[in-house]
């Protein structure tokens, strides 16, 4: 079944949607979540609640692709489960991704009007347009997917100070454009 396919069938509010979904993009959602939370288990309840949130988001929300709709609730979930399992403190995977960036973009927590959080999300996405393929893969690999650097090594063939290296000069591309951008960080 085609994405296109699966989303008419939330939209016509099939129960079938919820069972493609699973087949489809459910072991690469449980990849997702497992990458932020220690847990398996807390990963496949926050599996489950995608489709629920999908299902939910449906009738507003017309995806025209479905692998990240369904990547960014999941990651939305899991991150908001690694909270709530860490109260204030999280997991150690999860706080270094967030610290290395930390220098570059100040925080959601600091962003004090929706505005100024769109403008952050679309300066971000012109980097990473104007960034080669493999570089955006990378970032979005690292601080999205909050993938390993070990991982990173072994898909990119690469050692780990080479990972760093490129990770360290994208942040302080990023860091640079924001600031050409006027975007305090």
């Amino acid at each position: 079944m085609t994405d296109q396919e699966i989303v008419a069938l939330y939209w016509q509010r099939s129960e079938e949607a919820v069972r493609q979904s699973q087949a489809r993009y459910g072991s690469y959602c449980l990849a997702v979540a497992g990458r932020i939370l220690a847990s398996r288990q807390d990963a496949e309840e926050c599996v489950n609640d995608t489709w629920l949130a999908a299902w939910n988001a449906m009738p507003t929300q017309r995806p025209a692709l479905l692998r990240p709709f369904l990547a960014r609730i999941t990651r939305n979930l899991a991150c908001d489960r690694s909270d709530y399992n860490h109260a204030k403190k999280r997991s150690p995977e999860l706080t270094v991704v967030l610290e290395e960036l930390a220098d570059c973009v100040s925080g959601w927590e600091t962003v004090e009007s929706e505005y100024e959080a769109q403008r952050l999300r679309e300066a971000i996405n012109r980097f990473l347009r104007a960034q080669d393929e493999d570089d955006c893969a990378l970032f979005l690999r690292r601080y999205w997917f909050a993938e390993p650097i070990a991982r990173l090594c072994r898909r990119y063939d690469l050692g780990e100070s080479a990972v760093k290296s490129r990770l360290f000069r994208l942040r302080k591309r990023l860091r640079a454009f924001l600031e050409e951008e006027g975007i305090e960080v």
